[in-house]
């Protein structure tokens, strides 16, 4: 099977458009210093960058380690008023809350 393909109008025109633009012609002089357009992407330079509060990073760090610590002491039996659910509740709610501060820290 042959196959064929490529290029079928010049480069820097569009189907349709009739002949190349001058800085895509082949037959073009450039001076020495004009430097030819990339066919690479370039990504946009970013306008500002996000930054987080300082606190972000403590208030993840303060609610994961009191979450793990919650349920922690609900299975060794250390917290008041028997083993209640609430306990287990809490603490996995501080855990996610720590772990949903973490995905906005910047």
């Amino acid at each position: 099977m042959n196959k064929r393909g490529g290029r079928v109008t010049p480069k820097g025109t569009k189907p349709g458009q009739k002949g190349a633009k001058a800085h895509h012609d082949p037959t073009h002089v450039h001076s020495t210093h004009d430097v030819a357009p990339s066919s690479r992407y370039t990504p946009p330079t970013p306008e500002f960058k996000k930054h987080s509060a300082p606190w972000v990073p403590y208030l993840m760090f303060i609610l994961l380690g009191l979450g793990a610590l919650v349920i922690l002491f609900y299975y060794l039996g250390f917290v008041p008023g028997g083993r209640s659910n609430i306990y287990l509740f809490t603490g996995l709610a501080m855990v996610l809350g720590g772990l949903y501060t973490a995905t906005k820290y910047h």
